[in-house]
């Protein structure tokens, strides 16, 4: 018999091989010399960590007692350790390849698996066991059970804290398929979904929910299903049709589980902030719900692990409504004090989704220091239960409370960690959040390789999925590092579309915060009155409250509108009439904007203020009162990692006819921020991929920058570059 032709020129058909056990085993690493007893030894621990396939590893206690019922000992298991296969830290089996674990589990007859199911039911103890317990003796079942699915399912939903949210997924979707083929089955299945969503597992959670549709069930069960699905799409997908899902969710429930039909308008809220849609907004949370609003920062709605929105939290959630209900309305003097009386109800809360929209209360209202703080009680609760997909979201918050601070390191730090835990998570749209304030904190940093990266990252999720939020904030961004680079007439074409009301432009959250940024812009750029309306109504926004550094700002923008209209040369001292009283007036408002700046720990902002006051004496030919201002200016911008503005004081001071002391000559001095970071790492023992994981970049971009880096340092190996970076890191006496 003969093979099927080929026709010349082209290429041989395709065959697909398709590997049978062994194969799949040998792919997977496992040696076929191993005993019998080794290899049963090993299904064991492979099945018993079925309970949680991600988790920590195997309970070995329980495999060591199901071996000993078959018949195995210890010895067994020496094998599998001396090969590398396995190792037993602590009271887990760890295999050392997921990929074996899962292979040599699914690779073995259905039958083995569930008899190695029963020998570890049978091993478990009932009284604190009873999940394992059941889930074992599930899996071992050969058909449908409603019996033990029923007590299964029940395990799964009053376990005890110590159970993850994976567990309890695994439980459920068991539990569904001994159920049949009703409205329980839909129930379980998403319930399942549920789990594995706060587990960050999305792909497991859309998995589970995808036969619910074809189920018979009820409407609170199918609105619960629609339910999970919109927080899904919230995290990934286009917002506004997570928006339509989630309020399709709140009809279905309402008339059966207020408290789930109010979590699916939390999260209907969310998704009209972050597409920029303030009546979408407003129309969502006057039915009963709340979102989020500050630098950037969405609503705190979640489905909790009992579903819903949190037991006890009626008043909170009330008062949420109400501030958020008149802030987004464009009251918001009218919001502070219900959302004041939410923060100071929040007292020591635990749960995750009442701390983030704590930490949401205090960005409007402005307490930074507590918005930062309880944010990080929201981080820290989160990975306390387990919440997996709260950490990237509460990670968020947390650093746009410390860009309002204008404390971009720590911003940075946060959004990079953010960075990565969303990308595990799967939440694309909370990454580009991540991208969007990391490109906000380079913009500052002066990194430009950074900045693009981040923009177009942000980019490449924002457009598709509506994200206004986020476009606006890449906008800011590109507009802020071309204004600390003195590209002022690119600033003022960026920024100006930002501060502008109306549909089509920047989102309504960040118009005001950007204004400060564009005044100085379109002043510098010689075309001052342009800026006037928007002065106007940041001066109503400043008088609000709602932003510590709004009065400092409100003054310096004052100031440089006035300096614009005295001129830019002027003689030693101020002059007479109309261009006189302009400067005076110029001097007066950088006067009392560097006096709000003594209330506030925003550094960066006090330096701008700084620079642009010595940059006006400078030109109104005072030198001597400039230089003061200029060197106070450019150690605040050095504190704060402003590259760009840094350089910036440098040249107004040399300008003065002072060159500003170097001092010693630093070794890492000619590096960008992003390549200081990936050298520091390197002096650390981090390889590329480690690099690369740390600061969300690929391993091809780790290793462009650190050739760079050599040759930038005159190094030729990481060794090298160690030595330079801990010689730099060293405090030297002053010369």
């Amino acid at each position: 018999m003969t093979g099927p032709k080929t026709v010349p020129g082209t290429k041989p058909p395709h065959r697909r091989v398709t590997l049978g056990p062994l194969g799949r085993l040998a792919v997977a690493g496992l040696p076929d010399d191993l005993p019998e007893d080794t290899r049963r030894f090993l299904l064991l621990a492979a099945a018993a960590q079925e309970q949680h396939p991600d988790g920590p590893g195997a309970d070995a206690a329980l495999v060591l007692r199901a071996a000993a019922a078959a018949g195995l000992g210890t010895a067994a298991l020496e094998p599998a350790e001396t090969a590398g296969l396995v190792r037993t830290a602590g009271e887990r089996i760890h295999f050392d390849s997921a990929l074996l674990r899962r292979t040599l589990y699914e690779a073995v007859p259905l039958a083995r698996r569930r008899a190695a199911h029963a020998l570890l039911a049978s091993a478990s103890a009932p009284d604190r066991d009873r999940l394992p317990g059941l889930l074992h003796r599930a899996l071992a079942a050969e058909g449908p059970d409603p019996c033990l699915a029923g007590r299964l399912a029940d395990a799964a939903r009053t376990a005890g804290p110590h159970v993850s949210h994976e567990e309890r997924a695994v439980a459920l979707a068991v539990a569904a398929r001994l159920t049949g083929h009703g409205t329980d089955r839909a129930t379980r299945l998403t319930a399942a979904a549920d789990h594995a969503r706060l587990a960050g597992r999305p792909d497991r959670a859309r998995a589970l929910l995808a036969p619910v549709h074809a189920l018979p069930a009820a409407a609170p069960v199918r609105g619960r299903a629609q339910l999970v699905h919109g927080l899904l799409s919230l995290r990934d997908g286009p917002v506004a049709d997570a928006r339509e899902e989630l309020l399709l969710a709140a009809g279905l429930l309402g008339p059966h589980d207020a408290a789930a039909s109010l979590t699916a308008r939390l999260a209907a809220t969310e998704a009209a902030w972050a597409m920029g849609d303030a009546a979408a907004y407003v129309e969502a949370i006057e039915e009963g719900g709340g979102g989020g609003v500050g630098l950037g920062v969405p609503g705190g709605g979640t489905v909790g692990a009992r579903g819903g929105a949190e037991a006890g939290a009626t008043d909170t959630l009330d008062d949420y409504r109400a501030g958020m209900a008149a802030v987004l309305s464009g009251r918001l003097g009218a919001g502070v004090g219900p959302l004041r009386r939410l923060l100071a109800r929040t007292g020591r809360a635990e749960e995750p989704e009442v701390l983030l929209r704590a930490g949401v209360a205090a960005l409007v209202v402005g307490d930074l220091a507590a918005a930062c703080r309880v944010n990080a009680r929201a981080l820290a609760a989160a990975r306390a239960l387990g919440r997996t997909t709260l950490v990237p979201q509460a990670l968020e918050h947390l650093a746009y409370g410390e860009l309002r601070a204008g404390r971009h390191p720590r911003a940075r730090v946060h959004a990079e960690e953010g960075l990565r835990t969303a990308h595990l998570t799967g939440q694309r749209n909370i990454a580009a959040h991540q991208h969007a304030i990391l490109a906000l904190v380079a913009s500052v940093e002066g990194d430009a390789d950074a900045l693009t990266a981040h923009s177009a990252a942000a980019g490449a999720v924002a457009g598709p999925h509506g994200l206004v939020q986020v476009s606006t904030l890449v906008r800011w961004a590109l507009a802020r590092a071309d204004l600390g680079a003195g590209r002022v007439d690119e600033a003022a074409a960026r920024l100006g579309p930002l501060v502008r009301p109306g549909p089509r432009q920047g989102h309504f959250a960040v118009r005001m915060l950007a204004v400060p940024c564009y005044i100085e812009a379109v002043v510098q750029a010689g075309t001052p009155g342009a800026a006037r309306t928007a002065v106007d109504e940041f001066a109503v926004w400043a008088a609000l409250g709602a932003d510590p550094a709004a009065p400092a700002q409100l003054a310096r923008c004052r100031a440089l509108l006035a300096g614009a209209g005295a001129g830019a040369v002027a003689g030693a001292g101020p002059g007479v009439g109309a261009e006189g009283r302009d400067a005076a007036a110029a001097d007066a408002y950088f006067e009392a904007a560097r006096a709000h700046h003594e209330d506030t720990t925003n550094d960066f902002e006090r330096a701008r203020t700084l620079l642009l006051h010595g940059k006006w004496l400078r030109r109104r030919r005072r030198p001597g009162p400039a230089r003061g201002l200029l060197r106070d200016a450019l150690v605040a911008f050095e504190g704060c990692g402003a590259r760009a503005w840094t350089e910036q004081a440098r040249a107004e001071l040399r300008a003065t006819g002072e060159a500003p002391s170097a001092g010693r000559p630093a070794p890492l001095a000619g590096l960008t921020p992003q390549q200081l970071r990936i050298a520091r790492c390197v002096a650390e023992g981090a390889t590329n991929r480690e690099i690369a994981l740390r600061l969300s970049v690929s391993p091809r971009t780790v290793d462009h920058h650190l050739r760079n880096i050599f040759a930038a340092l005159g190094v030729r190996s990481r060794v090298e570059l160690a030595r330079l970076v801990d010689r730099a890191d060293q405090p030297t006496a002053p010369l």
